[in-house]
C-alpha cells in the first residue's frame, strides 16, 4: 500500500487538531475516537512529540464499501493523523483509493474518490 499523504500545517499542533475536529463536525461526520499516542507514552514513562489519530466517518459512505467486501471494514472508519516533528505540525492520511486493489470494491470507485476528496479537504482545512 502506498505511503501516507502528508502536509505541514501553518498552525501549531493544538490548533491544527482543533481545526480538524471542527472541520469534521462541519462536514457532518462523526468522530468515533481520538487516540493520543503521546499521552499513552507518558502513561508508561516514555516521552514523544504530540501525536493524535482522529477516527471518524459516516455510515452512508462506508457501508456500501463493506457491503461489496466485508473485509474492507478493517480499513474503516477513516482516520487522520496529526503530529509534531522537529517543531512542525504535520497532518497525514491514507488515500482510500489505494484500497481498491486489495478488496472487491471496484464498483465503488465514486465512493473512494469522494472519500479521497473529503480527506484532502479536511486536511487542508485543519492545516490553515
Amino acid at each position: 500500500m502506498p505511503g501516507v499523504i502528508t502536509d505541514s500545517s501553518a498552525s501549531a499542533f493544538s490548533e491544527t487538531l482543533s481545526n480538524l475536529l471542527g472541520a469534521i463536525a462541519d462536514h457532518g461526520l462523526v468522530v468515533f475516537a481520538q487516540i493520543d499516542h503521546a499521552a499513552a507514552a507518558r502513561e508508561v514513562g516514555l516521552e514523544m512529540a504530540p501525536e493524535v489519530v482522529v477516527v471518524f466517518g459516516n455510515a452512508r459512505a462506508g457501508t456500501p464499501l463493506m457491503q461489496s467486501d466485508p473485509r474492507v471494514g478493517i480499513e474503516l472508519p477513516l482516520r487522520i493523523l496529526v503530529w509534531e516533528a522537529d517543531g512542525v505540525t504535520m497532518i497525514g492520511y491514507n488515500d482510500p483509493r489505494d484500497l481498491e486493489p486489495a478488496y472487491a470494491i471496484s464498483e465503488q470507485t465514486a465512493t473512494l474518490d469522494a472519500m479521497a476528496g473529503l480527506l484532502a479537504t479536511l486536511a487542508r482545512e485543519a492545516a490553515r
